[in-house]
């Protein structure tokens, strides 16, 4: 008997992921679907590219730089050990540009906008005013989701191209000032081996990783349950699915682009 209801507990989890990924998978579709159709709200859009673009790049290049820092004494330590310090430059940039901009970019505007997007759209769902939008006629996906998944898609890439930047020049600063690097050697190994295909490699994941953040905050808030306790369940799901579900595609992303 005791067996029979742990099964029986891990079939219902098992199932419920399958709806909560089968109810995702279908909010992203008609999000989809909703962005070649119009109205075409640009007001919403270009305020979401403020909000989701400009207003994280700060916390974005910080990770970013400390990051590529960080990442440049590890290298160091370990390649000391078998005499290939000079792998720094190149380790640091293509660790930068094809994983940690990206993924850490992601978490990091998961972390701010996920949450912030659920909240939003969670307490006017509270509120009734997405209510309100349909008896005006406007429809809620078009009006609140289309634009901030169109402007996190749009501009993660040019956040995590920025980031790359910083986090190379954190690398090129430690490695400098700490490690002893000549300048020139070190500018010159980072251009030389970095090539265009792991840039650009970095920026699908960006775009890809945008879409998820924007999507998910938006599938939250547009399901949250009523009541402030409601709202901050939306919020916190929101962050911890987008944060998973970056490292997943991530993972994937990564076989399909460099697999042997």
């Amino acid at each position: 008997m005791i067996l029979l209801n742990f099964l029986a507990s891990v079939g219902r989890s098992f199932l419920g992921l399958l709806g909560a990924i089968g109810r995702v998978s279908i909010f992203a579709g008609q999000a989809i679907a909703h962005i070649f159709r119009p109205p075409f709200y640009i007001k919403e859009f270009l305020q979401a590219v403020l909000y989701i673009g400009y207003f994280s790049l700060p916390v974005v290049g910080l990770t970013a730089f400390f990051t590529g820092g960080a990442l440049a004494l590890q290298i160091y330590a370990g390649g000391s050990r078998f005499n290939a310090e000079s792998v720094v430059p190149l380790i640091v940039a293509i660790g930068m540009v094809r994983e940690l901009g990206p993924v850490l970019g992601g978490l990091m505007v998961a972390g701010r906008v996920a949450a912030s997007i659920a909240a939003e759209i969670g307490t006017m769902k509270v509120t009734e005013q997405i209510d309100a939008l349909v008896t005006l006629s406007t429809h809620p996906m078009k009006y609140l989701t289309v634009p901030r998944v169109v402007a996190a898609t749009l501009t993660m890439p040019i956040l995590v191209a920025i980031g790359d930047v910083i986090g190379v020049m954190g690398g090129f600063t430690v490695g400098v000032t700490r490690l002893d690097f000549n300048a020139a050697t070190y500018l010159n190994n980072t251009i030389d081996f970095l090539e265009s295909w792991d840039v650009i490699s970095g920026l699908i994941k960006a775009a890809v990783f945008g879409f998820i953040v924007a999507t998910l905050g938006c599938y939250h808030g547009m399901n949250s349950a009523r009541g402030a306790r409601g709202v901050g369940r939306a919020t916190t799901n929101a962050v911890v699915s987008a944060s998973v579900l970056i490292l997943g595609s991530n993972y994937i992303l990564t076989e399909l682009f460099f697999s042997a």
